[in-house]
């Protein structure tokens, strides 16, 4: 099987700009915070990113921070794959269970999340190709 990276992360916060303003001082992350049309999500630009909004050096990875809720209270990562709906079909076979539809998020592509076998919510994102 194909080896699928991590590219990307993802925190909650309970205060938008007191986390950008932490990330920004202490690490020097670019933090832009996205309007209710996206969320209240805040993108978390942590290494040089290409015109396509990709990371330039290998291995590191960009992020974000989403609303804190009850249920979503711990980081989580995003998995890139080739074909989300045979992932998904995939990971509900491995014993996962995959949380909601799939979303079509614009300029980068469709996404979803789920639950791994010990019960960590991940997401999955099948990039647009460029």
């Amino acid at each position: 099987m194909k080896t699928n990276p991590v590219v990307h992360f993802e925190m909650p916060a309970k205060n938008r700009k007191r986390v950008a303003d932490f990330y920004t001082k202490a690490f020097g992350w670019n933090m832009q915070l996205l309007g209710k049309d996206m969320g209240n999500y805040i993108l978390a630009t942590t290494t040089p990113v290409d015109k396509n909004g990709m990371a330039k050096n290998p291995g590191a990875i960009n992020g974000g921070f989403y609303e804190r809720t009850k249920d979503a209270t711990a980081p989580h990562l995003v998995i890139s794959v080739d074909n989300l709906e045979k992932h998904m079909k995939i990971v509900t076979k491995a014993g996962g269970k995959i949380l909601g539809k799939p979303m079509d998020i614009p300029g980068i592509g469709i996404f979803v999340m789920f639950k791994d076998s010990e019960g960590n919510r991940v997401g999955m994102l099948q990039p647009i190709l460029m």
